[in-house]
């Protein structure tokens, strides 16, 4: 198996204390500083493409990349998913678990591998549960990137009522649909500099579709209502002494761009990076800058100040 690559590396799974079974990836040199990759809502660890894990480990990284709970082939609760009244109304059920419950998990397979410290990196939620690791387990983390994502606020990194439209569609319940709703979803948020590979996507949501241990639908719901039962985390960003990156572009219709700032203004002394023309996506075409900024800003903090680049 090729230690460069995200879809020929080989699905491990850390059994945890909790009785979540969390699927996840390791490649690179287990010499080098880690980076711990936390998708989206919905996305299995395969959204993170080959060429993204691919440019991280060129750069001198280790890289390890988890699919969350209740999607790919991590565990999918039991509990039944809200319904979209409580969805669209912001009202979880009493047994949704929260963000927190997300980070627990992530830090639980580093915990198996026996990595003491990582410079963790989410997208969307996954910067949310990168956020929740970097504020309640402080000693795990080297640095925090953030890539359009936000605080939880209301007030701030809204999604576009024409994505709301198109969220609250009926969920997909065969491959091809499936395919069909990625695609459609993407082209409307991926920005308007950076138009989307349709047969790289579809590939892509065909993956994810596969991969799936559970119901996706179903997942995305528990997904949703975490975050809504998390709220506003601002204060706890507050608390985030690990060094910061937030990414965002400037034409998302998912995340309002203002997700991004009020994540800056809330952690302490983070660098902002806006990306013009950039909306909820990563194309193959900002792989190089996205994984270099990342690069970058580890390559600042160091593991113990002993990380050197070598170019």
């Amino acid at each position: 198996m090729s230690e460069t690559s995200g879809a020929e590396s080989t699905d491990r799974y850390a059994a945890l204390p909790s009785g979540m079974r969390i699927c996840f990836r390791d490649v690179g040199d287990k010499a080098d500083p880690t980076i711990l990759l936390i998708a989206g809502m919905g996305e299995d660890l395969t959204f993170w493409t080959d060429a993204f894990f691919g440019s991280l480990v060129a750069r001198g990284f280790r890289v390890v990349a988890i699919d969350n709970r209740d999607v790919g082939q991590s565990t999918f609760v039991a509990a039944p998913p809200p319904a979209l009244w409580r969805q669209l109304a912001g009202r979880p059920r009493s047994d949704a678990y929260a963000l927190a419950d997300m980070a627990e998990d992530a830090v639980g397979v580093l915990d198996c591998l026996g990595i003491s410290r990582a410079h963790v990196v989410g997208r969307s939620m996954g910067g949310m549960i990168a956020q929740t690791i970097a504020a309640t387990a402080p000693e795990r983390v080297l640095s925090l990137t953030s890539i359009y994502s936000t605080t939880g606020s209301k007030k701030v990194g809204q999604p576009a009522l024409s994505t709301i439209r198109l969220l609250a569609a009926p969920p997909a319940r065969t491959r091809t649909a499936a395919v069909r709703a990625h695609l459609r979803l993407t082209r409307h948020i991926a920005g308007t500099g950076y138009p989307i590979d349709d047969a790289a996507e579809a590939a892509i949501a065909a993956r994810g579709w596969d991969r799936s241990a559970g119901d996706p639908a179903a997942g995305v719901a528990r997904q949703v209502q975490a975050i809504q039962r998390s709220g506003d985390r601002t204060a706890q960003l507050s608390a985030i002494t690990a060094p910061t990156l937030v990414i965002n572009g400037d034409r998302d219709l998912l995340v309002h761009p203002s997700g991004g700032a009020a994540t800056v203004r809330a952690i302490r002394s983070a660098q902002h990076v806006v990306i013009p023309g950039m909306g909820h996506h990563i194309p193959e075409a900002l792989v190089g800058p996205v994984t270099q900024y990342i690069s970058q800003h580890a390559d600042r903090v160091g593991e113990g100040g002993n990380h050197v680049r070598i170019s």
